[in-house]
C-alpha cells in the first residue's frame, strides 16, 4: 500500500505540502505606510454610474479622493520584513463617496499596484487591482535638499504608469498640520468581490459576486500635513479611470498610517439575489 500523500496547504495558490509557496500568506496581515491624498470632485454622473448595487449617490455626488501609498506589510512571523521584496510595495487608487443605508462610505473603482502578492491580496478584499508602476516622494526626517520632510513649503508628488502610459500624477505643497485630514477619504470603504466562471454557458454567472465592508483593527496614524494640491488623470486603451477626471481639486494631505486586517464583512451576496 502506498503511503498517504501529504495534504496540500496554503492560504492561497500555489498550494503545496508545506504551504510555503502561497502567494498570499494566512492572515492576519499587518500594514504600515506613507500616504499622499488629494481630495477632489469629478463629474457627479460619472461617479454615480460606477456605484455598485446597494450604494446610493452621496449628497455631494462628485466627491472623490486619489490616494498614493508606499506600503510595508507582513504576516504573523514577520519574515517578510527581512526579505523586503516580499513586504514592500506601492499603489495608487481612487475612492468615490456614496451612501449605504444612509451611512457615508467610500468605494474603490480603480486601483494600481506594483507587486503580485499585493494584487492578489487586494482581489481577496474586493479591490480591483491592476499592475502599474507607482512612485512617491519619500521623507527621511533628516532635512536637506533631497529630503522635503513634513514642513511648510515641502513639495511631495506621486506618479503612476500602466501599459507604458501615464495613469495619474499628483503634487501636494505642504502648508500646515491639518486639524481634520482628508474628508473624502475618511469614511469606511466597501468594495465588490467578483470572481467569474470560465465554464461555457456560465460566463455571466460569477462564482463570487458580493458587496463587502473592509474590517481593520489596531489603527494608528501620524500627524497629518495639508496643502495645495494638483491632480491629473490620463486615459488610454484599457484605462477608464479618466471618467473620474477632476473638475475641481481640493486639498492635499501627507501622513503615515498603520493597521491590521484579518476579517471582512459580507453585506450583500449578489448571486443569491440573481444579480450578475
Amino acid at each position: 500500500m502506498s503511503p498517504p500523500r501529504p495534504a496540500l496547504q496554503g492560504f492561497s495558490v500555489p498550494r503545496t505540502p508545506s504551504g510555503a509557496a502561497s502567494l498570499v500568506p494566512h492572515p492576519p496581515w499587518f500594514y504600515v505606510g506613507d500616504f499622499l491624498v488629494v481630495d477632489y470632485w469629478a463629474d457627479p454622473e460619472a461617479v454615480t454610474a460606477l456605484l455598485p448595487p446597494g450604494l446610493e449617490p452621496h449628497p455631494d455626488p462628485g466627491r472623490c479622493a486619489a490616494v498614493f501609498a508606499d506600503w510595508q506589510s507582513c504576516s504573523s512571523d514577520g519574515d517578510e520584513l527581512v526579505d523586503p521584496s516580499r513586504s514592500q510595495y506601492k499603489e495608487v487608487f481612487i475612492v468615490v463617496n456614496a451612501l449605504l443605508d444612509g451611512e457615508e462610505v467610500t468605494t474603490c473603482p480603480f486601483i494600481w499596484v506594483d507587486r503580485d502578492f499585493a494584487m492578489a491580496r487586494g482581489w481577496m478584499q474586493g479591490f480591483p487591482k491592476k499592475l502599474g508602476e507607482v512612485w512617491m516622494t519619500r521623507s527621511f526626517g533628516l532635512g536637506g535638499p533631497a529630503d522635503p520632510g513634513l514642513a511648510r513649503g515641502a513639495r511631495h508628488g506621486g506618479t503612476c504608469t500602466a501599459y507604458g502610459r501615464q495613469v495619474m500624477a499628483a503634487t501636494v505643497t505642504l502648508e500646515r498640520e491639518s486639524a481634520e485630514g482628508s474628508q473624502h477619504n475618511a469614511p469606511g470603504i466597501v468594495n465588490v468581490r467578483h470572481f467569474p466562471r470560465l465554464a461555457a454557458g456560465h460566463h455571466d454567472d460569477p462564482a463570487v459576486h458580493e458587496l463587502v465592508r473592509a474590517v481593520s483593527r489596531d489603527r494608528s496614524s501620524s500627524p497629518t500635513w495639508e496643502g495645495e494640491a494638483t491632480l491629473e488623470l490620463s486615459g488610454g486603451p484599457g484605462l477608464e479611470h479618466d471618467l473620474l477626471a477632476p473638475v475641481r481639486v481640493g486639498r492635499g494631505y501627507r501622513y503615515s498610517f498603520g493597521y491590521t486586517v484579518d476579517d471582512l464583512e459580507t453585506l450583500i451576496d449578489y448571486t443569491a439575489r440573481g444579480e450578475a
